[in-house]
C-alpha cells in the first residue's frame, strides 16, 4: 500500500506537459498557459528530489473504520513516527506504554530504521520513475481561471496521450488516468489535483494486481512552515486486487502543525523530540 500511495501522490503532485486550449480574453493565452504547466512541472519535479525541507508535523489518517493520528518527524534515516490518538481520543495508559516500549525497540535496534529507510527510497525511486516519465504520458488543455484557498488559480484537465507506451509496470497507471489540476501562478505549484480511473489497470498480465475503474484520488497542497509547500490532504477512493487479494483503499489523510526541524536531525533525537509533549 505504501508503495502505491507514494506512486500516486508523486504522479499527481506533479503538472503535465501538453497542448493547452485557447482561453477566454481575460484568461491565459496558450503560451502564456503552456509555460506555466512546464515552471509548475519544473517545480514539483525539484521539490520531489529536495530533501532539505525536513519537518515535523502531525498526520491524521482516517479510514471507514478507525482513524490513527501520529507526530511524524522527518529525518536524515528516514521518518520516525508516535502514535498519539485513535479515533480521535488520546492513547490510553496501556497503548501509551506500548507505544513507548516500541519506540524503545527502535532505538535497540538501528537495523529497524536503516529498513525502513530503505522502503522509503525504494517508494521515493519508483514515484521519480513515474515522475519523469509524465512529459510524454499525458496531455492536457488550459480549462480557465478561479479562486483556490489561497487566491487564484489556473485549471487544466488532463487525458492520457494515446501514443505513449508505458516501459514499465509503475507507469502502467498513466494510461487509464483522467482529471484536474489546479496552478498556483503567483507561486508556480500544484495546488490541488483529482485524478479518475477511466478504466482497469492490470500489473503484470493481472497477476500481480488490478486497479479498478471509477477509482479516485484528490490531493490539496499548500504553504506551510517556512513557506515549503507541502501535501495537506489527501483522498483515495480506490477498489482492486493484490496478487490474489481483493482490496478496498478507502482513506483521509490530513497533514497540519508543520513546523522545520534540522538537517542534521538523526531519528534518535528525533524520538527524544516526539517523545515531548505532544505538539
Amino acid at each position: 500500500m505504501s508503495s502505491l500511495r507514494c506512486l500516486l501522490l508523486i504522479v499527481f503532485a506533479a503538472t503535465l506537459p501538453a497542448q493547452p486550449a485557447t482561453g477566454a480574453a481575460n484568461e491565459l493565452p496558450p503560451a502564456q498557459a503552456q509555460a506555466l504547466v512546464d515552471r509548475a512541472l519544473a517545480n514539483e519535479l525539484g521539490a520531489a528530489q529536495d530533501a532539505s525541507h525536513p519537518m515535523r508535523y502531525q498526520l491524521r489518517k482516517t479510514s471507514p473504520r478507525l482513524s490513527a493520528t501520529k507526530e511524524i518527524c522527518e529525518t536524515r534515516d528516514g521518518d520516525v513516527a508516535r502514535l498519539v490518538a485513535i479515533n480521535g481520543q488520546p492513547l490510553s495508559p496501556a497503548g501509551e506504554l506500548q507505544e513507548q516500549a516500541r519506540l524503545d525497540a527502535l532505538l535497540a535496534d538501528p537495523g529497524k530504521q536503516r529498513h525502513r529507510k530503505q522502503s522509503e527510497d525504494a517508494d521515493a525511486a519508483r514515484a521519480l520513475k513515474v515522475l519523469r516519465a509524465l512529459p510524454s504520458a499525458f496531455v492536457y488543455q488550459y480549462a480557465g481561471s478561479g479562486e483556490g484557498p489561497a487566491g487564484k488559480i489556473e485549471r487544466y484537465t488532463f487525458q492520457p496521450n494515446p501514443n505513449f507506451s508505458p516501459p514499465d509496470l509503475e507507469t502502467q497507471v498513466l494510461t487509464a488516468m483522467t482529471g484536474e489540476i489546479w496552478i498556483d501562478p503567483a507561486r508556480q505549484r500544484v495546488a490541488r489535483l483529482e485524478g479518475h480511473l477511466q478504466r482497469d489497470v492490470d500489473f503484470g498480465w493481472g497477476i500481480l494486481g488490478r486497479l479498478n475503474k471509477g477509482g479516485w484520488i484528490a490531493i490539496d497542497q499548500a504553504a506551510v512552515a517556512g513557506g515549503q509547500w507541502r501535501i495537506v490532504r489527501f483522498q483515495m477512493a480506490m477498489s482492486g486486487r493484490v496478487v490474489w487479494k481483493t482490496r478496498v483503499f478507502d482513506t483521509t489523510e490530513e497533514q497540519t502543525n508543520f513546523a522545520p526541524v534540522p538537517t542534521s536531525l538523526d531519528y534518535k533525537k528525533a524520538i527524544a523530540l516526539l517523545r515531548e509533549e505532544p505538539k
